[in-house]
Order: C-alpha cells, then sequence, then structure tokens
C-alpha cells in the first residue's frame, strides 16, 4: 500500500500518526483531510508541511465530493476524525451524531467506490460502557456506550460492520484506551492537568477521582493502529490498551509530583452525568495476531509529555486561548462542590 487517506490527521492522535507513520514506511504517501475544528491544529504538522510525501487537504468528512477528491488513488483510508471529548457531547450532541455517524457513512461509502484494499475505523474503548471492580473489556463485550460521544462511536462502528458483511469492504475497527502524549488538546485529563500547573492554576477532578481509566501513550497506540492495517484481519476488531490501570486521583497526583506542585491545587469538582466508573482494555488479540504490544512505560511517558508541554508553552497558550476558554468556564465554572 502506496498511498493513504488519514481524516482528521491535525488532531492528536491523528498528528501522531502521520509523523510515525512517514518514518515508519518511507514508500508511503499520505494524505490528511481535516475540517480543522477547534482540535484540529496545522503546527502538529508544521515540521512536515512540505514533505514531498505528505499534502494536507481542508475539507469535512460529511462533504461527499470532498471526500471523494482527498481519497482519488488512494490505497487505504484510516479515520480519526470524530468529536471526541464526553463533557461536549453532554453540552450538545449534533455535532457528535453528524461527525461521528454522517462522517463515517460518507467515508465508508466513498470506500467501496474507490475499492480500498483497507479501511480502518478508529474507535474507542468507551463503547462498551463501565465496568465492575474486575475484569476487562475484550473484542467480544457487548456495546454498552452511556454518553452520547460513545454512542456516536458505537454507531459508526456498527455502521462499519454493516459495511463489511453487506457490501465486502476490507475495513477493521481499532478500539483503544485514554491515549496521552504531545499535542493533545488541553481538554482531556492529562494535558488539562499540565497546562493549568503551568499556570499555577487549580485543576478541576469530577467527583471522588478513583474513576479507572487504561493509560496508553499515543506512540504506542499508533504503532498498533500499523500493525492492524498491514496485518488485521478484515472485519475483525482489534483493542489497542496500555496495560496501565488508574484512577484519575492517582495521575493527578504523579503529574503534581513530577511538576513539584502541592496537592492544595486538587479542586473538586461535582461528577458530570453518567461517568463510567472502570475501564480496563485486554489488548491479547492484537498482540496474538500481529506482535505489537505497548512498550511504554507510565511514569516514563508521562515525564516525557510534561516535557513536551514545558517547552512547547506556547504551543499550548495558543490553544488555551478564545474559544476553548470560554468552554473551560462553562463546563468547570460551575461545578465547584465541598470536600
Amino acid at each position: 500500500m502506496t498511498s493513504v487517506l488519514v481524516t482528521g490527521g491535525c488532531g492528536f492522535i491523528g498528528s501522531n500518526f502521520i509523523h510515525y507513520l512517514l518514518e515508519a514506511e518511507p514508500e508511503v504517501r499520505i494524505v490528511n483531510l481535516d475540517a480543522l475544528t477547534y482540535a484540529g491544529n496545522l503546527a502538529n504538522l508544521a515540521s512536515i508541511a512540505r514533505h514531498p510525501r505528505y499534502h494536507f487537504v481542508h475539507g469535512d468528512i460529511t462533504d461527499r465530493e470532498a471526500v471523494r477528491r482527498a481519497a482519488d488513488g488512494v490505497a487505504g483510508i484510516i479515520n480519526f476524525a470524530a468529536e471526541s471529548h464526553v463533557d461536549r457531547s453532554i453540552l450538545d450532541s449534533g455535532p457528535f451524531v453528524r461527525t461521528n455517524v454522517l462522517g463515517t457513512q460518507v467515508l465508508l461509502d466513498v470506500a467501496r467506490e474507490s475499492n480500498v484494499q483497507k479501511y480502518v475505523q478508529v474507535s474507542t474503548d468507551e463503547v462498551y460502557g463501565s465496568l465492575g471492580p474486575t475484569g476487562a473489556f475484550t473484542e467480544q463485550t457487548p456495546l454498552a456506550p452511556n454518553s452520547p460521544y460513545a454512542a456516536s462511536k458505537a454507531a459508526a462502528d456498527l455502521l462499519v460492520r454493516s459495511y463489511v458483511h453487506t457490501f465486502g469492504l476490507p475495513a477493521i475497527i481499532t478500539r483503544c484506551s485514554n491515549n496521552y502524549g504531545p499535542y493533545q488538546f488541553p481538554e482531556k485529563l492529562i494535558p488539562l492537568f499540565i497546562s493549568n500547573l503551568m499556570r499555577e492554576e487549580q485543576v478541576p477532578v469530577y467527583g471522588d477521582g478513583q474513576q479507572v481509566r487504561d493509560w496508553l501513550y499515543v506512540d504506542d497506540h499508533c504503532r498498533g493502529i500499523l500493525a492492524a492495517l498491514r496485518k488485521g484481519r478484515d472485519g475483525e476488531i482489534y483493542n489497542i490498551g496500555g496495560n496501565r490501570s488508574l484512577p484519575n486521583l492517582d495521575v493527578v497526583r504523579k503529574v503534581l509530583a513530577l511538576t513539584g506542585k502541592p496537592e492544595s491545587l486538587i479542586h473538586y469538582v461535582k461528577d458530570r452525568p453518567g461517568h463510567d466508573r472502570r475501564y480496563a482494555l485486554s489488548s491479547e488479540k492484537l498482540m496474538r495476531e500481529t506482535g505489537w504490544s505497548p512498550v511504554m512505560n507510565f511514569e516514563e511517558g508521562l515525564a516525557r509529555t510534561i516535557e513536551w508541554y514545558r517547552e512547547n508553552s506556547s504551543w499550548v497558550a495558543r490553544v488555551k486561548s478564545g474559544e476553548y476558554r470560554a468552554y473551560y468556564e462553562n463546563n468547570y465554572g460551575n461545578r465547584s462542590v465541598t470536600t
């Protein structure tokens, strides 16, 4: 496969994947289609903007003609494009249904028309819902999404499944756990804490902070997606996890320790509606079939992430201005609770 269309390539995971793929596969040509919504940032790819094997196209995945033009001649499509933040989906689910469901349907139709060799839908462990105190999600776990965001991603996954079984589309689905690393928009937990602490601001923690998440360094995720793309079987689902589950409060304390900040900066806020209590993800299938495994230790990955944000303070300042600040105040400013 010498050419691929990456959608949402200016976002956090998409931009990291483009950087990784250009280095990992010297023959590949990448077309990046991105609508440049609030979380899409051309600065994430500034260092390769003039790379001879990279081409950026400004467009929306719900625009069929734009997708057709971008997909012309490509052998594969990897769909990162998504509205991805649970809190925003609670405030307004409309953009999530439009991008995550309708956009996926458009991409699938174009993939059929173009006879692509492989279509990869990048999804999330949140489609599985919430776990009890033990166990882990597998690819056979029933879908039970608990937020509008998770429901939109589950709907997209089911569309992909239907195109495989109805039309024979050579597609796979990957479902990842919580990612962290460079270029992540600071509405997500780890970059939110880091960027707040860089400004000596409090860090908001939902409820009691005991919600458990599995943490996956973004480079490990990128390697997992490429492994699934090259070695995954058509019609299959592959979980990609970091094998490191921690309560959110433990993550906060690790960030505080690594930045030398006091725990007095923890600010407990009212829990969000329908907050899933625990995620844990088994990646045994991907490991068994492709040989992939996560290699980044969480503490080392967290330290690298903090260092990246320190070294890129101007990037942080730009993305934390304007519309993002209005969203931040709306979502966290009225949630204070007494602890």
